[in-house]
C-alpha cells in the first residue's frame, strides 16, 4: 500500500498544476496578511478600564433581546454571547486583544476554502484520469487488488488535503508572527458548549478550529472522488462538487427554514463548529447526531465508489 501511495504522490507532485496550486494558496495568505495589515496601521487597541461595566450592561441588553426573540437559533447565539461575557467578568479577562499572529491564523483559515477546491480538483481526476488516459489497465495487471489501488488514490487524496492545510497553518503562522507580532501571553479561547463555558490554549483550539474547517473540504473531495471512480469523468466530479461547496450550504439553510429533515443532508452537518460557536441548523441536532451523519455519508460515498470499481470492466 504504501508504494502504491508514494507513486501516487509522485504522479501528483510531477505535474506543474500542482505547484501553481501551491504558489496560489502562498500568494493569497500574502496579500491576506498584507491587506490586514495595512488595515491596521495606525490603529491600536486601548483597554477600556470600565470594561467589566460595559459587558455587564450588554448582558442586560442581550437578555432583552432574548426575551424577544422568537428564533431559537438566535436565543442559543444570544446565550452563547451572555455567558461568555459572564465567564470575562467573573475570571477577569478583558475581551481587548491587540492583533496578533494568532488573530491572523484564524482570519486565515478561510483561505481552507481554497484549498478544498485545489482539493476536489486532485479528487476529481486521480481516477478519471487513469481511465482517460488508458493507464488504469496498467495498474490492473498488477498482482494487486482493485480494492487497494483504489484505496491508495484515496490516501493519496487526504495526504494532499493535509498538506495543502498544513501549508496554510504553517505560513499563516509564520507571516502573521512577523506583520503582527507574537503575544507575550496569548489570551485562552473561550469554548462554549452544551451552555458550559471553559478555556482552551489558543494553539489547541486553532488546531482542532482547522481540523474541523477541513470537515466540509474532505467530504466534498471524497464525493468528488466517488463521482470519479463511478462516472469516470472529472469534468462531472468537478462541476458538481464546486457547486455543492459554493451552494450546499445556503440551500440546506433554505431548505431548513421549513423542513425539519434537512437535519440529515449533509451540509447540514458538515459545519461542526455550528455547536461551539453558534447554534445548529436545525432544532434539536446535536455533536453525535452530525458526527454520526458524516460517517454515513463517507462510508455510501467510499462503498460506492469501491464496489463500482471493483465490478467495472476496463477491456474496452
Amino acid at each position: 500500500m504504501f508504494s502504491l501511495i508514494q507513486n501516487e504522490l509522485i504522479k501528483i507532485f510531477k505535474r506543474p498544476g500542482t505547484y501553481v496550486m501551491i504558489a496560489l494558496l502562498i500568494l493569497l495568505t500574502v496579500i491576506t496578511a498584507a491587506f490586514i495589515k495595512y488595515q491596521q496601521d495606525g490603529s491600536e487597541v486601548e483597554e477600556d478600564k470600565n470594561w467589566k461595566q460595559i459587558l455587564v450592561a450588554e448582558n442586560e441588553a442581550l437578555k432583552q433581546q432574548v426575551k424577544n426573540s422568537g428564533a431559537q437559533m438566535e436565543q442559543d447565539y444570544l446565550n452563547r454571547e451572555i455567558a461568555i461575557n459572564d465567564y470575562r467578568i467573573k475570571h477577569d479577562l478583558s475581551p481587548s486583544e491587540e492583533y496578533n499572529m494568532w488573530s491572523f491564523v484564524t482570519s486565515a483559515s478561510e483561505l481552507i476554502q481554497l484549498a478544498g477546491l485545489f482539493t476536489i480538483i486532485i479528487a476529481a481526476g486521480i481516477v478519471a484520469s487513469e481511465f482517460s488516459w488508458g493507464t488504469i489497465k496498467l495498474l490492473l495487471i498488477r498482482p494487486i487488488t482493485r480494492a487497494k489501488i483504489l484505496l491508495s488514490k484515496y490516501l493519496t487524496v487526504l495526504i494532499y488535503a493535509l498538506v495543502m492545510v498544513s501549508i496554510l497553518f504553517v505560513l499563516s503562522t509564520i507571516i502573521g508572527a512577523i506583520l503582527f507580532g507574537v503575544p507575550e501571553q496569548a489570551s485562552p479561547y473561550l469554548n462554549y458548549y452544551n451552555g458550559v463555558v471553559t478555556e482552551q490554549n489558543i494553539i489547541v483550539h486553532l488546531i482542532v478550529f482547522y481540523v474541523l474547517k477541513s470537515i466540509d473540504m474532505i467530504m466534498l473531495a471524497t464525493m468528488a472522488f466517488m463521482i470519479s471512480a463511478v462516472f469516470r469523468n472529472s469534468s462531472l466530479a468537478i462541476g458538481l462538487s464546486l457547486f455543492l461547496m459554493f451552494m450546499g450550504g445556503q440551500v440546506t439553510f433554505l431548505i431548513a427554514m421549513k423542513y425539519s429533515w434537512a437535519k440529515y443532508l449533509l451540509f447540514a452537518n458538515t459545519d461542526l463548529m455550528q455547536y461551539f460557536e453558534g447554534s445548529p441548523v436545525v432544532e434539536g441536532m446535536t455533536l453525535p447526531f452530525s458526527v454520526s451523519m458524516l460517517i454515513i455519508y463517507f462510508l455510501i460515498f467510499i462503498g460506492l465508489a469501491l464496489y463500482v470499481f471493483k465490478k467495472r470492466d476496463v477491456a474496452a
